[in-house]
């Protein structure tokens, strides 16, 4: 089926399940449980959220991210799905697999041996460089995934974005070549400022962000430049999907292929993946529903979990009811 095009095909918002519906959100909501678990032959560490085992919720993380990135989303979905939130091969307390393949493939084949062991589908949920890898699974094996999320999911774009220049280091450190220096200026950081300088970037309003999930950034950031292998991993990780890029490897032909129901939330302000790109993402995909969220930057599922958890919900419902029909 051909890609559909943004600008000739109405897409449609997603449906949001009563509030009423959803467990109520503590604000001092603590990581949920986490340990290794081996499944397909790949181990990762997990963090699960006890709920419904009928189909359950496996979420993914972004660059530099961790499971931890899905605390409060988890939360207002448990009474509908048990989740289980991954860190990636090199990310999180996840070692590196043997083979130290950070690519945008091989950390997409981890995922998918990971999801094949455990033998049903699940609701894949994935945020920036988490949607591209959920995406890929998606396509590949879409007896996994019963549906999808992608939040600002990392889809190629090496047109220039203007809010990027707020914080380069951090973008810098992402090319191949010219980031060495940036690399090693973020690796200098203490981890309360590296902490800052990422909700800076990452949040549409960064002084939203309560103290004690900064101290829990920073505490992370900590315990992650304990880890031999961190460093290695965040920054193979980062110049792989760039080198993508810049190789002309598409998600675009990626997303054509998806099956699934798939939600697409991006925030208004985000300055990591460009706003523009929501639309065209929505529209690339066969089944899709877009929600645009005001004030809100690149995590979406941190900075608003309340409407995202409405939207998830209520494509669920609408999946499970039958009446997730594809737009226009």
């Amino acid at each position: 089926m051909r890609a559909r095009r943004a600008q000739d095909v109405p897409i449609g918002p997603p449906p949001l399940a009563d509030p009423a519906t959803l467990p109520h959100l503590d604000p001092h909501q603590a990581p949920w449980p986490g340990g290794e678990v081996t499944s397909g032959g790949v181990t990762l560490h997990v963090r699960e959220t006890p709920g419904p085992q009928d189909t359950p919720a496996v979420y993914v993380h972004g660059l530099s991210g961790s499971a931890t990135n899905w605390t409060d989303l988890a939360a207002l979905l448990s009474t509908r799905a048990a989740g289980t939130a991954v860190d990636l091969p090199g990310f999180g307390h996840s070692r590196p697999l043997a083979s130290r393949d950070y690519s945008p493939a091989g950390h997409a084949d981890a995922l998918l041996c990971f999801l094949a062991g455990r033998g049903r589908p699940v609701h894949l949920l994935g945020n920036s460089f988490g949607g591209a890898v959920a995406l890929a699974v998606a396509a590949r094996r879409p007896e996994l995934v019963r549906t999808l999320t992608l939040v600002s999911p990392a889809m190629p774009d090496l047109r220039p974005h203007p809010h990027r220049v707020s914080d380069p280091k951090l973008l810098l450190a992402l090319l191949p070549l010219i980031g060495k220096r940036a690399r090693a200026e973020l690796a200098a950081m203490d981890p309360r400022t590296r902490a800052e300088q990422v909700v800076r970037l990452c949040f549409g309003d960064p002084t939203l962000v309560p103290e004690h999930r900064m101290a829990e950034a920073a505490a992370e950031y900590a315990a992650r430049a304990r880890l031999a292998w961190a460093q290695e991993a965040a920054e193979r990780t980062g110049k792989a999907m760039v080198a993508g890029w810049l190789r002309g490897e598409s998600l675009w032909s990626v997303a054509a292929r998806v099956q699934a129901p798939t939600l697409v939330v991006w925030g208004e302000r985000d300055r990591l993946v460009a706003p523009r790109l929501a639309r065209r993402t929505a529209a690339a995909l066969r089944r899709s529903r877009l929600l645009v969220l005001p004030g809100v930057g690149h995590v979406a599922q941190i900075e608003a979990p309340q409407t995202v958890a409405r939207a998830v919900a209520g494509m669920w419902d609408a999946v499970g009811a039958g009446t997730w029909e594809e737009p226009g």
